[in-house]
């Protein structure tokens, strides 16, 4: 697969999976063997873990207990993922880093700059009882509107993205993957029930792309012309899982080619299950639709090698092992989408692709193995 020019050895690319376990907000040498030893089993593209983007609310405490998240900014932060990414080329891997503003999700008061405000596009953290994980505990703290972002900070979030992508240029990223999903901060401006803006970013679906949109633009006239761009995006938000920021392909496809417009060079469609129809009337999965609308190379997630999707594996404490990766192999040998992510699978197995490739048995997965994550 290649992509602006950047080619990996297979279609497997490692999901971003936040971890909390960068001391200091650095990575540290644990953190380099844990990402090294997936590069030397097998997957063709690491995507880290989100990492706080250089604006003083990117992150801090948020649904759980978050308090190591990384950063990519500071002497002490670049330093460790530059020892990230040399270990990563030396098992012939490639690796992109996850840039991340938790945006509504921050609890305030928390994180490395306590003082900051948190973001939202128009104050609101969502709709409450919708379907979700997050503790009431959790959403007694956010629930309350507070003020909308003002214009200023919304440049100053898009400046920090880019000063973000660039320390990653700088310290050996091979591209950039930017975390528009989840009901974090760029997320939260697509979704119409937390973006009520009456400015150029808030209105219809081309209008609530103009944030994203912008940050897209940013990161690439930061990296320039040769470092690919991965967008994730999604339907489902923490806030409800069955949330949707589109109810058509055609509104789909208004915020996907904005994106692609101002320089994604690969959607990666974030969804509970890879296989699962993404509009009524069809079985077609996000990850299809977003190549079909979009015009661009797509990557799926969601459940592979496993028998239960994310939050199903959290309720039951883990998932038994499934060959659907034949079904994958299918679906991306008849163009539905280009590359797929593995999470939980390459938690349980930093040897997953390997093992696959041989026809060997691979490991089930435990919630537990969240406690050590080796």
């Amino acid at each position: 697969m290649t992509l602006r020019g950047l080619t990996l050895s297979n279609r497997l690319a490692m999901a971003p999976m936040t971890r909390s376990f960068s001391p200091a907000n650095a990575p540290d040498a644990a953190v380099v063997e844990y990402y090294r030893k997936r590069a030397e089993g097998g997957t063709g593209l690491i995507v880290t873990e989100g990492i706080g983007v250089d604006q003083p609310a990117a992150i801090g405490a948020g649904s759980g207990t978050e308090t190591h998240i990384p950063l990519l900014h500071g002497e002490a932060a670049l330093d460790g993922w530059r020892k990230v990414t040399d270990a990563v080329h030396k098992a012939g891997g490639k690796i992109f880093p996850q840039l991340w503003h938790q945006g509504v999700f921050r609890i305030d008061g928390t994180g490395p700059y306590p003082d900051a405000p948190s973001l939202r596009p128009s104050g609101l953290w969502g709709p409450d009882g919708g379907f979700s994980t997050v503790t009431r505990d959790y959403i007694a703290r956010v629930i309350e509107p507070t003020r909308p972002m003002t214009e200023e900070e919304i440049a100053d979030v898009v400046h920090g993205f880019a000063r973000s992508a660039r320390n990653a240029r700088d310290v050996g990223f091979d591209g950039i993957a930017i975390h528009g999903a989840s009901g974090y901060l760029i997320d939260s401006f697509f979704w119409s029930e937390t973006n009520r803006r009456t400015d150029r970013y808030g209105g219809d679906m081309a209008a609530r792309a103009t944030f994203g949109a912008e940050i897209v633009r940013a990161v690439r006239e930061a990296v320039g012309e040769d470092m690919p761009i991965l967008f994730r995006f999604g339907q489902w938000k923490q806030q409800d899982f069955n949330a949707r920021i589109a109810e058509t392909p055609d509104e789909l496809g208004v915020l996907l080619r904005a994106l692609a417009e101002a320089g994604v060079d690969m959607f990666d469609a974030s969804t509970l299950y890879f296989s699962a129809p993404a509009f009524t009337g069809s079985d077609l999965p996000l990850a299809a639709w977003a190549k079909k609308l979009s015009g661009k190379p797509s990557m799926a997630v969601g459940g592979v090698g496993l028998s239960e999707n994310l939050f199903a594996s959290f309720e039951t404490g883990g998932a038994a092992v499934e060959n659907n990766f034949y079904d994958v192999a299918t679906r991306i040998e008849r163009g539905e989408f280009d590359m797929i992510a593995l999470g939980r699978a390459l938690i349980a197995d930093w040897e997953w692709p390997k093992k696959v490739a041989k026809g060997e048995a691979t490991m089930p997965y435990s919630r537990a193995m969240l406690d050590t994550l080796q």
